[in-house]
């Protein structure tokens, strides 16, 4: 499950929101710094990341999880499910990079600075399912969205080898593959501009249809894959576009409000357990679990950077009530 929800601000800003949907949390608010060194469970190959990362994750010795972040250089990233799509590798190579797919997005923000530079890369990386690895971690199922300071987003599947990248103007992404399918069905919903059908849509587009919906169809309300991307997209094409980050925070969350999965195991394991986003241009970190009903930030200063330890940062999973009652004004 999971949604991809990509927004440009009138004043630049980059936002990169999502929510996780998974049985359990298992995310909390995390730092890694320069330098951080972790073993990749496919045969323990020991890495040592040059940049810094927050975002949503676990770490614990030498194993960490980033499912979603921003680096000190601006480049976020996201791992989203990936229903029948990926093609794993399975014979050991060490001249590749090779990694078990959730490991992606920690290897990518540790060593890339850009979405370029993460492109150029990836010749060297390659996706392994656990036939040959030290430790049996099963067939991970999943794909990436990355974006950095320039505007540019894009997603990138293991279907191929090289993985395969496709520019994303739009900024949605859910767990379908098949891309260009998603893109045709949307059709029926919205108008895209003559710039997105060329194909040739420039950087910090923040819209890419054109907003006439006559004789189109009422987005679909399920929760499936299929129906989360139209309604992700439809609404957020129709959304005001956000003045700033903090504007565009609200604005995410509203849009989010849209795809969240509610908790409902007796149907299905999977809920929403968290949402969050993160901005290129200020490196922060926003994180909301499922009961928390307030957002919490971390923010990658110029002084967090000094540190030279990683910290999981500890947010209760408990809403906090404003009481009125009790605040001492109607005493």
């Amino acid at each position: 499950m999971c949604t991809s929800i990509y927004q440009i601000a009138i004043d630049g800003t980059h936002m990169l929101s999502r929510t996780m949907d998974w049985p359990s949390l298992e995310n909390a608010p995390i730092y890694l710094p320069r330098n951080f060194k972790w073993q990749t469970r496919f045969n323990h190959h020991t890495y040592s990341n040059e940049y810094a990362i927050v975002g949503g994750g676990n770490y614990r010795g030498m194993r960490a999880n980033v499912s979603d972040g921003v680096n000190e250089y601006g480049l976020c990233g996201q791992k989203l499910t990936f229903a029948n799509g990926a093609r794993l590798m399975s014979e050991r190579n060490a001249d590749k990079t090779q990694l078990a797919a959730f490991e992606f997005v920690l290897w990518a923000l540790g060593n890339c600075r850009s979405v370029d530079e993460l492109i150029e890369k990836l010749p060297q990386v390659e996706l392994m399912d656990d036939t040959n690895s030290d430790t049996k971690y099963g067939y991970p199922e999943l794909h990436f969205a990355f974006a950095d300071k320039t505007g540019r987003i894009v997603v990138i599947e293991p279907t191929q080898n090289p993985m395969r990248v496709i520019d994303n103007p739009l900024g949605i992404v859910t767990n379908s593959p098949h891309f260009e399918k998603q893109l045709d069905r949307l059709k029926k919903y919205v108008e895209f501009s003559p710039a997105f059908l060329r194909g040739n849509v420039p950087l910090n587009t923040a819209k890419v249809t054109t907003g006439s919906l006559s004789g189109k169809s009422i987005p679909p309300g399920s929760y499936s894959p299929g129906a989360r991307f139209i309604r992700a997209a439809y609404f957020k094409e129709r959304a005001n576009q956000p003045a700033d980050e903090s504007e565009s925070l609200v604005s995410s969350w509203r849009l989010l409000d849209g795809v969240t999965v509610p908790k409902n195991t007796d149907h299905q394991p999977t809920y929403s357990v968290y949402r969050s986003a993160t901005t290129s241009e200020s490196r922060s970190f926003y994180f909301q679990a499922y009961n928390q009903m307030t957002v919490t930030k971390l923010q990658l200063t110029d002084n967090l950077l000094k540190r030279t330890t990683p910290i999981m940062y500890e947010v209760s999973n408990q809403p906090h009530v404003i009481d009125l009652n009790h605040s001492g004004d109607l005493e």
